[in-house]
């Protein structure tokens, strides 16, 4: 086990970088970062700022001298983190992030792990478009890689507009998922250090706007039996992978049964795991530490219902800034920015997240600030 005051390194600096940060200095341990920007968030809280490709040689040199080393985003080179592995403990492997960069091997080992998905079939070349390929219709047209918040993805409805869509995509490999009877959204966000010890949060209900996530749920209004079923999954996932770190499963509910199927996963702290920060006995990013220095999960107990929402750049008026009070004046609403210098279109700027009763007036007064500080 990794104890205080270790160096742990993180390759990237955005947000997620910046609250693990947070949660690792909080616990007594230092911290470098790997980032190429110069304004990257976690920079303000790091000891030290490895401001350089993540693909750089000097750079990886110095981050392989931390006790461990983790990844706040899966688009990070996972060559660059079997390379480190040589030389100081990495959690997740470079292995499990490369799965999770390439949706064609994500839903390979989905299925490996007894997991179902949608119906899905990859295309490589316009001549992989045939008739059969109709039975998928209409469909989510999705890059193989590279794709994030709704980039990357078309939805199509006949063979016609798939072959246009996959030409306007550049031709890159690509996977066509039939669409679903969709009810609800949900995620599962799991540390697991080996398969004895390992922990679910909460499922968290997710509505997006655009692509984006723009609200989280938890409790889900969901029965506790597709709960508890959705926490078995995430957690076979994770065993399945050998996985060592924090993994957010990504789901459907489905049909008037409310079948779950696996959507996606990602390699890091989520999201839709942001409510934990405020709502639970233990965050994401504390686990994220306590799974790389090799200590067992801490408790996932859900605290208070509650409802997370993203703040996007949208919000920010031509001058000045949002209308900030909106949120401080509420004594049962935690907000968190994320220190970033310029506000764009789509470009999340920070979180709220609203305590309350129960989940459902917990998300009505979540979506009233949200347009108050829009207003």
């Amino acid at each position: 086990m990794i104890q205080p005051p270790a160096m742990l390194g993180i390759l990237g600096g955005g947000q997620l970088g910046a609250m693990f940060t947070v949660a690792a200095k909080t616990m007594g341990y230092r911290v470098t970062v790997l980032d190429p920007d110069s304004l990257a968030p976690a920079a303000a809280f790091a000891d030290v700022h490895l401001c350089a490709k993540f693909d750089d040689a000097s750079a990886l040199l110095t981050l392989a001298q931390c006790a461990a080393v983790t990844t706040e985003f899966e688009n990070v080179n996972a060559d660059a983190m079997r390379q480190l592995a040589e030389n100081t403990r990495v959690s997740p492997s470079g292995d499990c992030v490369a799965i999770a960069q390439d949706r064609e091997q994500e839903k390979a080992w989905i299925h490996k792990a007894g997991l179902p998905t949608a119906p899905y079939c990859v295309i490589r070349s316009a001549e992989d478009i045939q008739e059969c390929c109709a039975d998928l219709l209409p469909g989510i047209l999705k890059t193989a890689t590279l794709g994030y918040d709704g980039k990357g993805q078309v939805r199509v409805d006949t063979l016609m507009e798939l072959r246009t869509a996959f030409a306007s995509l550049q031709g890159v490999r690509c996977v066509l998922e039939k669409m679903l009877d969709l009810r609800a959204e949900i995620s599962v966000v799991v540390a697991r250090l080996n398969h004895q010890q390992s922990a679910c949060f909460p499922p968290s209900e997710n509505q997006h706007e655009n692509g984006i996530l723009a609200y989280s749920v938890v409790p889900a209004r969901l029965s506790e039996t597709l709960q508890r079923q959705a926490k078995q999954l995430a957690t076979r996932l994770a065993d399945e992978l050998d996985y060592v770190g924090v993994l957010a499963v990504e789901m459907f509910v489905v049909g008037d049964e409310a079948q779950l199927v696996v959507n996606e996963m990602a390699p890091r702290p989520h999201n839709s795991g942001h409510y934990t920060l405020a709502a639970c006995a233990s965050d994401q990013f504390q686990q994220q530490v306590r799974m790389m220095c090799g200590l067992p999960p801490a408790t996932t107990d859900l605290l208070s219902p509650c409802c997370m929402a993203n703040i996007l750049g949208d919000v920010w008026p031509d001058k000045g800034e949002p209308n900030w009070l909106a949120v401080l004046e509420q004594p049962q609403t935690h907000l968190h920015l994320y220190g970033k210098k310029t506000a764009r279109h789509g470009r999340k700027m920070g979180h709220f997240t609203v305590l309350a009763d129960d989940a459902d007036t917990a998300w009505q007064q979540a979506v009233l600030l949200h347009k108050k500080l829009a207003g």
